[in-house]
């Protein structure tokens, strides 16, 4: 009788390279009160902020145009009827005007120094910025430096240092290619995201990543984070009842797994909720790096 054959084992990278979690922020109303427009550009023209956007919807719904094109163009219109000289780096200074919740300052070297305590140092956290907003003004915020990315919408500048229009436009479902993005870990703007990568070798899987947001234009980033084994979290203005019952609509729709108000202050409920979330992903990982390893014994074995 021939000796039994034996088994196998599909053959795994000798470095475990999949440590990475990704903590996402949107950031008008998630990690401020008010769009970011409304500390640095309108304030700067003078213009009332609700009287702004009254005129942007009103424009939306009359044209059935993309509301974030709209707003890029109508403020460009102001600028210029104002003439107003906003180039790219006094909109980066107008960016020390924007206010954050309370907890932001420090709320990112928290989730760093728990990721690393609660892994005894083999798994990182990473933190990234999703947003509709002006990447020329995210390029000047106080909280920049802990971020691994910020993708936001950007205008072409001319030779006087002049917006003219807009280069690249993140709305509600296009915030989701950067998902990808982080995921495959071509997170150049230049890279493309659409060749077929294996599950094993994406750096940052979906299950390893935390969305956090604060409304419907969030959806499609909760929808996708969760339905490939991620965590949503939305946040609300505790001052705002809208902002509240907007919550308890994606709860009740599954679209994210929990919601607290957005106090990111040390001990606070948002904190805990979310520490709950990066313990299951801390444990994921270990168990990862636990079969990578196994598998690799089971190869030479």
């Amino acid at each position: 009788m021939p000796p039994p054959r034996r088994t196998k084992f599909p053959t795994r990278p000798a470095v475990f390279a999949r440590g990475t979690l990704a903590l996402i922020y949107d950031f008008d109303g998630t990690l401020t009160p008010q769009p970011m427009q409304e500390y640095t550009v309108l304030p700067q023209l003078g213009i009332s902020p609700q009287a702004f956007w009254n005129e942007v919807n009103g424009e939306v719904r009359r044209t059935g145009g993309d509301s974030i094109l709209t707003y890029m163009r109508l403020l460009v219109e102001k600028i210029e009827a104002n003439k107003a000289h906003l180039s790219r780096e006094a909109l980066r200074r107008l960016a020390r005007g924007i206010k954050y919740y309370a907890g932001v300052a420090t709320w990112f070297d928290r989730m760093n120094r728990y990721v690393a305590a609660q892994s005894n140092g083999l798994v990182q956290a990473k933190h990234y910025i999703i947003s509709a907003g002006l990447s020329e003004i995210l390029e000047g915020i106080s909280i920049k430096h802990h971020f691994e990315r910020i993708y936001a919408s950007q205008y072409h500048f001319n030779h006087h240092e002049v917006a003219c229009f807009p280069t690249i436009v993140i709305n509600d479902t296009s915030k989701t290619q950067y998902l990808f993005r982080i995921n495959k870990g071509r997170e150049a703007a230049g890279e493309s995201i659409n060749e077929y990568m294996p599950e094993s070798e994406r750096p940052i899987p979906f299950s390893h990543m935390i969305y956090i947001g604060d409304g419907m234009t969030d959806v499609p980033c909760m929808t996708v984070t969760k339905m490939y084994g991620g965590f949503a979290v939305a946040v609300h203005n505790p001052e705002h009842e809208k902002s509240i019952e907007t919550c308890r609509e994606l709860i009740r729709a599954n679209r994210i797994d929990y919601y607290a108000a957005a106090d990111y202050r040390a001990g606070r409920t948002l904190e805990k909720r979310v520490r709950t979330l990066l313990d299951i992903i801390v444990a994921r990982s270990r168990f990862e790096r636990e079969r990578h390893q196994f598998m690799q014994e089971m190869s030479q074995s």
